[in-house]
C-alpha cells in the first residue's frame, strides 16, 4: 500500500515514519518548505532555543547571588543567538531526513493539491507539475498566522511569528498584539535581551486560556521584567509612519515601536488545498471534519494536525499522526484528548493538563482542590526559583481532572500529573507515591494531600461553582 502525506511537520513526518514502520509499501511526503514544518522552523524549537539564550544571560546576571563573581560586561550577541538557534534547527531537520532516508521515505518538495481521493497535484518552485498517486492519503497542511486586515502586514514591520525569528538585528521596541504562549515567549525573550516591549491583549489577563491565579504568576513576573502588559485592551488603529508602528489603542492611548508582532492566532493553512473541490466536509473556523479514526468524509483521506478542531499543539498532532497512519493501514486507533499537555517557556514556566477551574466553574462541575507553593520546597529555595504553585483539581470520585503548575521546570514536572489524568487514577493512588527528597517533585505530592487536607497548610474544599 502506498501512503502519501501532505505536509511535512511534526504530524506529516510522524505520520511517514509511523506509516513506514506499519508495514507500508511505499511513503511519500510532499513539502513545499522544509522538513519540520512550523514547529521546527519557526516555532518551538528555535523559540526555545533563543529562550535557553535568555535564560542563561539571566542565569550569568544572577551568579553573584550564588556566591559566583563574574567579571567584565555581561551583554548577549543577538547574531551569534540567531546563529546557535539556526544550527540546532539545522541539526535537527538532518535527523529527520536521516530517519526518512533509513526508512525508504521519499520527499517531494512543492506544494500539494488534491485532485481526486487517490492523486496529488505537486507545484513544484520552478512552475513544473507532478501527479502523485497514492491508496491513502494524511492530510497535514499545518496552519499559518492569523493577521487581521487593520495591520499593515509588510513581513518587516509589522511581521508576524514566520518573521521575528529570523530578524537580523534586535529591535529597540516592539509592540506585541496578542498575549498568548507565543507574544508571552517572544516577548519575554525579546526583553531579556533590551528590547523595550509592550504586549496588547484584548483578554482581562495574557494566557486567557489558563486559570487568572495562574496567569497572574507570569504577568507578576512580567512587571519584574518591565515588560508593559496592557490587558484587557484592543488595538483600534495600526499604521507605520517614518519606519515605526503607531497603535492606537481602544483605551485612547497610543503605542509607537520599532517593529509590531501580531500573534492574535493561527488558522488552517488550506488555500488551493483542493479539498472543498473533493467533496471534503469543513466544520467551524474552516476546519477539516474528521471521524474517531481521523478519517475525513471522503474515504480514504486522513486529516491531521492543525486543520482539524482540536488543540494547535506540535505534540497533539505527533499523536494523530501515528494514529492516522495506524489507521490508514487497516487499524482502529483513536486519541485520547482528555489529557493533552499545556505548556508556556517563560520564566516562570507554565504548564496544565486536563480542565482548568474555569472550565468547571462554566460547566457547573463540583471539584476539590489542591494547592502548594514552591517557596515551601527545599529544592526550590536552593536552586533560588521560588516562585509560583502547583494546582491540582480533583472530581467528586478524587480522579484527577486537571492540574496546573506555573514554576521552575513546570513543563516537566507536568508530565506525572498528565499520566494521572489519561489514565483516570485517583489524588489518593498518585499521592501515596513516595517522592524524592529534595525534588521539586515533592510539591506534586503535597499538592495531591492537599486535595485531602492532609498538607500541613490548608485544609479541604468542595468547590461549587
Amino acid at each position: 500500500m502506498k501512503i502519501a502525506v501532505v505536509g511535512g511537520g511534526p504530524g506529516g513526518y510522524v505520520a511517514a515514519i509511523k506509516a513506514a514502520m506499519h508495514g507500508a509499501d511505499e511513503v511519500v511526503v510532499i513539502e513545499k518548505k522544509r522538513l519540520g514544518g512550523t514547529c521546527l522552523n519557526v516555532g518551538c524549537i528555535p523559540t526555545k532555543a533563543l529562550l535557553a539564550s535568555s535564560s542563561m544571560l539571566m542565569n550569568v546576571k544572577e551568579a553573584k547571588s550564588f556566591g559566583i563573581n563574574i567579571e567584565g560586561e555581561i551583554k548577549p550577541d543577538f547574531s551569534a543567538i540567531m546563529a546557535r538557534k539556526n544550527k540546532v534547527v539545522d541539526q535537527l531537520i538532518s535527523g529527520i531526513e536521516f530517519l526518512f532516508d533509513k526508512r525508504g521515505i521519499q520527499t517531494i518538495n512543492g506544494f500539494g493539491k488534491l485532485i481526486d481521493k487517490n492523486t496529488i497535484e505537486v507545484t513544484k518552485e520552478d512552475g513544473s507539475k507532478e501527479l502523485v498517486k497514492a491508496d491513502k492519503i494524511i492530510l497535514a497542511n499545518g496552519s499559518v498566522p492569523v493577521v487581521p486586515p487593520m495591520f499593515p502586514y509588510d513581513g518587516k514591520i509589522v511581521i508576524t511569528s514566520d518573521e521575528v525569528l529570523g530578524l537580523e538585528e534586535l529591535p529597540q521596541s516592539m509592540l506585541i498584539v496578542g498575549g498568548g504562549v507565543i507574544g508571552s515567549e517572544i516577548g519575554q525573550f525579546f526583553q531579556n535581551l533590551g528590547t523595550q516591549v509592550t504586549i496588547v491583549e484584548m483578554a482581562e489577563h495574557i494566557l486567557g486560556n489558563e486559570d487568572k491565579d495562574v496567569a497572574k504568576q507570569l504577568q507578576r513576573q512580567f512587571k519584574k521584567d518591565k515588560i508593559k502588559v496592557l490587558a484587557g485592551v484592543g488595538v483600534q488603529t495600526c499604521g507605520i509612519v517614518d519606519n515605526k508602528v503607531v497603535a492606537t489603542l481602544s483605551n485612547g492611548k497610543s503605542v509607537t515601536a520599532d517593529t509590531c508582532l501580531v500573534a492574535v492566532g493561527r488558522k488552517p493553512n488550506l488555500k488551493n488545498s483542493g479539498i472543498e473541490e473533493l467533496g471534503i466536509e469543513l466544520i467551524g473556523r474552516g476546519k477539516v471534519k474528521v471521524n474517531e479514526y481521523l478519517e475525513t468524509n471522503v474515504e480514504g483521506i486522513y486529516a491531521i494536525g492543525d486543520i482539524i478542531d482540536t488543540a494547535m499543539l506540535a505534540h497533539v498532532a505527533s499523536k494523530e499522526g501515528e494514529v492516522a497512519a495506524v489507521n490508514a493501514l487497516g487499524g482502529k486507533k483513536t486519541v485520547n484528548y482528555n489529557a493533552v499537555p499545556r505548556c508556556v517557556y517563560t520564566q516562570p514556566e507554565v504548564a496544565g493538563v486536563g480542565k482548568t477551574e474555569k472550565q468547571l466553574q462554566a460547566d457547573n462541575e463540583e471539584y476539590k482542590v489542591g494547592q502548594f507553593d514552591f517557596r515551601a520546597l527545599g529544592k526550590a529555595q536552593a536552586i533560588g526559583h521560588i516562585q509560583g504553585f502547583i494546582k491540582v483539581l480533583a472530581g467528586k470520585d478524587d480522579k484527577i481532572i486537571g492540574a496546573s503548575i506555573v514554576g521552575p521546570h513546570a513543563t516537566d514536572l507536568l508530565t506525572e500529573l498528565s499520566l494521572a489524568v489519561g489514565l483516570g487514577l485517583t489524588v489518593e493512588q498518585v499521592g501515596d507515591i513516595i517522592h524524592a527528597h529534595p525534588s521539586l517533585s515533592e510539591g506534586l505530592m503535597e499538592a495531591l494531600h492537599d486535595v485531602h487536607g492532609e498538607c500541613a497548610h490548608a485544609a479541604p474544599k468542595l468547590v461549587k461553582a
